[in-house]
C-alpha cells in the first residue's frame, strides 16, 4: 500500500498494517517504484478522494504500469486521510474498506477523462489518445494478455472499435521502442538529440539505423520467423544459419547477438523458439527489440496486381529468398572488412614473400567479393 505521508504510515503501523509505505509528501519517483517491485508487484495507491488527492494518484500511473506493477487505486472518503480514518473506523473495518474499494486504475483514469470531455468531440478524441498511450505504457511481456484485455474494455466504453485502439496502442508502442533505441544510438556516438524525434518505422527513422545493422535485424528476424522452417531435406532454416554465419564478431548490435546467441542454445535444448520465447522473457530490452523486429517496415504493393498477372508470392512463400539475401549481404561486410584489414598490411613494410601473399590474399578476397556481388545483384562501389 501506499500513502502520501509519514503519518499515515505511523498510523496504519500502529494500527497493525505493516505493508506500507509513503512517498514523503514528494512527487512519486521511478526509483521509489523500483524499490518497491523489489518485494512485490501489487501496488494499491491509497489517497485521499478530493480532487488533488485523484490528481495525484493518477501522476504516477505510467511510472508504475511502465515499472511492470499491477495497480490499484482506493480514494479515502469524506474529506478523510488513511491516517483519520484507520483511527476512525479501526484496523479491521480499514482492511475491509481497502479490500473492498480498490478501483482499477487505467479504467478510473477513463472514467474521470469521458467526464472531463463531455460532449466536446475533440476533448474526446484526446482522450483516446491518451488512453492508447497509457496502455502502450504496460510494456512488460508478461503483461501482454493484461494489455490486450485493457485494449478490450477500454474500446467499449469508448465506444470505439477494439481494432482500431489496438493499432493507436501499438503505434505509440513502436515510437517509444525507436526513440528509445536512436536515443541509446546518438548517447553511443556522442550526438545531440534532435530537436523532434521521429517515431515509427518510416523512411526517416530508418535513416537514422544505418544499413549494416538493418542487414543484421534481417538475419536474426528470418532465424526468428522462419527458423524452424524446411531449408531442404533434413535442414531447417536455423541450421543453414548457423552453418552460414558463424561469426557473431560480425555484428555490431550485441543485442541482436544476444538473441541469436539464446536462439541457438534453445534450439540445441530441443526447444522449437518463437517470437513468443523472446517476447515473454524477463528482459524488457529483450521484449523492445523483439516488437521492432517482427514489425516487418516494408509491405507488398497492392498495385502490384494491377500491372502483373499471376499470383504474387509473399513473404511467408519467399523466406529462403529473403534469409539467403540477408546472408549474402553479412558475407559481403565481412569481406569487405577483410580486404580493408588486408590493404592496411599492404601498405607496412614486408618482405617480397609476404607482400606476394598479401597481394595473393587480396586479389582472392575480390574474386569473392565479385561472386557475392553477382549473386546479391548489387553493385559495390570501390
Amino acid at each position: 500500500m501506499l500513502v502520501e505521508g509519514y503519518t499515515d504510515v505511523v498510523s496504519l503501523h500502529q494500527a497493525g498494517i505493516e505493508n506500507v509505505v509513503a512517498s514523503g509528501g514528494t512527487s512519486l519517483t521511478t526509483d521509489q517504484l523500483r524499490l518497491v517491485r523489489k518485494y512485490t508487484n501489487n501496488l494499491t495507491i491509497i489517497y485521499d478522494g478530493d480532487n488533488a488527492g485523484i490528481k495525484a494518484a493518477l501522476r504516477g500511473l505510467d511510472m508504475a504500469l511502465e515499472e511492470g506493477l499491477n495497480v490499484k487505486l482506493v480514494l479515502i472518503p469524506d474529506k478523510e486521510d488513511p491516517d483519520s480514518y484507520v483511527n476512525k473506523v479501526g484496523a479491521a473495518q480499514f482492511r475491509e474498506f481497502v479490500a473492498n474499494n480498490k478501483k482499477d486504475v487505467i479504467l478510473f483514469q477513463l472514467e474521470v477523462s469521458l467526464k472531463e470531455a463531455g460532449d466536446d468531440s475533440n476533448k474526446k478524441a484526446q482522450v483516446v489518445n491518451h488512453m492508447a498511450e497509457t496502455i502502450a505504457k504496460i510494456n512488460k511481456a508478461e503483461d501482454f494478455t493484461k494489455q490486450q484485455d485493457y485494449i478490450k474494455r477500454c474500446a467499449q466504453l469508448l465506444k470505439i472499435e477494439e481494432s482500431g485502439l489496438n493499432n493507436l496502442v501499438n503505434k505509440y508502442l513502436r515510437e517509444r521502442v525507436t526513440k528509445e533505441e536512436n536515443r541509446a544510438q546518438q548517447q553511443a556516438a556522442n550526438i545531440p538529440p534532435p530537436p523532434e524525434e521521429i517515431g515509427g518505422f518510416d523512411d526517416d527513422t530508418i535513416g537514422l539505423i544505418n544499413r549494416d545493422e538493418l542487414h543484421e535485424r534481417g538475419l536474426v528476424r528470418c532465424l526468428i520467423e522462419f527458423g524452424l522452417k524446411e531449408w531442404e531435406e533434413g535442414k531447417t532454416v536455423a541450421d543453414h544459419i548457423f552453418e552460414e554465419f558463424d561469426d557473431s564478431a560480425l555484428m555490431d548490435n550485441k543485442k541482436l547477438v544476444q538473441m541469436m546467441d539464446m536462439y541457438k542454445e534453445w534450439y540445441k535444448a530441443g526447444i522449437e523458439p518463437t517470437q513468443k520465447n523472446f517476447l515473454y522473457h524477463e528482459d524488457p530490452s529483450i521484449n523492445s527489440m523483439i516488437i521492432t523486429l517482427m514489425d516487418f517496415p516494408y509491405e507488398l504493393s497492392a498495385n502490384w496486381k494491377e500491372h502483373f498477372e499471376g499470383k504474387i508470392a509473399v513473404r511467408e512463400e519467399l523466406y529462403r529468398e529473403e534469409t539467403l539475401s540477408t546472408l549474402i549481404y553479412l558475407k559481403l561486410r565481412k569481406i569487405k572488412r577483410m580486404i580493408e584489414e588486408n590493404q592496411s598490411d599492404l601498405e607496412k613494410p614486408h618482405t617480397m614473400e609476404e607482400q606476394m601473399v598479401l597481394l595473393q590474399t587480396h586479389q582472392h578476397l575480390k574474386e569473392l567479393e565479385g561472386t557475392l556481388t553477382k549473386l546479391a545483384g548489387t553493385v559495390i562501389l570501390r
